[in-house]
């Protein structure tokens, strides 16, 4: 059996990486020039408990399965994952303490383990920065903060590896159907994919990817998120994720630690009047207010000389503000993976496993064949940055590029940058994502230079072709001088 995956975002990855398992062809294609440059680059980070989402819903069906998975990913995929908990905090006001105890019964009706109602001690121990008008919280041990895009690049690497084939730059413009099924879909390039099953995971643009083949889907609405990102320092006054009690909006504006040391601070929670997916921009507006929510929770952590960053990124859901994922009443063999919003990043894994367990196996009695022995497990990339002065001396001595650093920031060498490349990355912010190369202080004013050298060199490209991601965004157009 062929199957052709719609997307390289998390779960499209996550997808073929559960797949990968199965005696199936797998074909993942992603519109844009590398995986996870979507949705799932620009969201909170976070491995969420579970004990928010809706009783009886998807979203909580899925999200606990889902961070009770990452441990073994994280251990199978080399990928970070660090449990440094939560806490929703509300003060001694009736109204929130209702709010928090509804928050308790929630989540114990989801079927989360390790949460309880804390007290002014325990939070002034584990979050001394805390707001003191906060005397309460729901504390959540197993909440988990991630890099989604290397989830994503680490999963699609096994699913590779594995023999699936990875088409990045060409997305799907149309496709045979015939007698119910869809026989093949046509590229952008002018490829034809013969597929015996497609699974569309096509993140904002799936009701697209579906309405083109006749599949009908709930009408879908953006909801943009703006951040704030916060210098190395700023994480001194916090342990874990503070969020502050959920709204209908959403989770609301939080504080969260990431993985490479910083601290994101948001996100706003703003309804799309129209659907534009590239609209990723920030306004003076946003950015104030996720400051003021920051400063509220921690104060005084928005410092204006920590702030390193703002960027925007969207989520795509529906009026049921659920997941979406049913196979076509039309089509025989067409499954879509869609309205997926937060907790996205959480379910994933769950997701990738309810896709083939409950849509395949049960739903349509697909026969995927036997399963493999083991799934191809991808080592952790070696970073300088995070490793001992010993490793890194006998690096050097086999690589002197291992001692060459590009990026001081996050202390990135030349050698890291090279095995990004030979793993796919073409741009600058391939690069990024593979390495944290220019996610530092400077935001790459200092490497992006010798990283476009390094990009052109290995490439066999001239320097004028060099792109920072998709087509038009060069960083050069000729020379200044000879």
């Amino acid at each position: 059996m062929k199957i052709t995956i719609i997307g390289g975002g998390i779960v499209g990855a996550l997808l073929a990486y559960e797949l990968s398992r199965y005696a199936v062809d797998l074909v993942v294609i992603e519109k844009k020039h590398d995986f996870g440059l979507g949705v799932t680059k620009a969201n909170s980070a976070i491995v969420h408990g579970g004990y928010d989402d809706p009783p009886g819903s998807l979203r909580a069906e899925l999200c606990y399965k889902g961070n009770q998975l990452y441990e073994k990913l994280a251990e199978s995929l080399g990928i970070p994952l660090k449990r440094i908990g939560s806490f929703v905090v509300a003060r001694d006001i009736p109204e929130e303490m209702e709010k928090l105890s509804e928050l308790l019964k929630r989540g114990e009706k989801n079927g989360v383990d390790g949460i309880e109602i804390v007290e002014k001690p325990f939070l002034e121990k584990h979050e001394p920065h805390l707001s003191k008008e906060y005397k309460y919280a729901l504390h959540c041990t197993h909440t988990g903060i991630t890099e989604p895009w290397t989830v994503a690049l680490a999963a699609l690497e096994a699913a590779e590896k594995a023999g699936a084939e990875l088409l990045r730059g060409d997305g799907v413009i149309g496709g045979e159907v015939s007698k119910g099924n869809v026989r093949s879909l046509e590229l952008e390039s002018g490829r034809i994919i013969e597929t015996d099953l497609v699974i569309n995971a096509a993140g904002l643009y799936y009701h697209e990817v579906a309405n083109s083949f006749g599949v009908s889907t709930p009408q879908v609405y953006l909801r943009k998120g703006q951040y704030v990102l916060l210098d190395h320092k700023a994480s001194t006054m916090v342990n874990s994720v503070i969020f502050p009690l959920p709204s209908e909006k959403g989770k609301g504006k939080l504080v969260v630690p990431t993985v490479d040391g910083g601290v994101l601070l948001g996100p706003t929670s703003e309804n799309m009047p129209d659907f534009t997916p590239e609209d990723v921009s920030t306004t003076l507006e946003g950015i104030k207010e996720v400051i003021e929510a920051g400063n509220e929770l921690i104060s005084n952590i928005a410092r204006p000389n920590w702030i390193v960053k703002s960027f925007a990124g969207l989520r795509p859901e529906t009026q049921e503000k659920d997941f979406f994922i049913e196979n076509s009443n039309t089509l025989k063999n067409f499954v879509t993976v869609g309205a997926i919003r937060s907790p996205g990043l959480t379910a994933a894994p769950a997701i990738a496993r309810y896709v083939i367990e409950e849509i395949l196996e049960q739903r349509m009695s697909l026969d995927l064949g036997r399963q493999k022995a083991d799934q191809v497990r991808t080592l952790k990339s070696f970073r300088v940055n995070e490793s001992y002065l010993k490793e890194i001396a006998a690096r050097v001595k086999d690589n002197e590029k291992y001692g060459r650093i590009i990026c001081q920031c996050n202390q990135v060498s030349e050698a890291e940058i090279i095995e990004a490349i030979r793993k796919g990355a073409r741009s600058i912010d391939g690069i990024k994502f593979r390495t944290r190369a220019g996610f530092g202080r400077c935001q790459g004013g200092f490497c992006t230079w010798k990283i476009a050298k390094i990009l052109s060199r290995e490439l066999n490209i001239p320097l004028s072709e060099v792109r920072v991601n998709e087509e038009g965004t060069v960083l050069f157009d000729g020379k200044v001088r000879v």
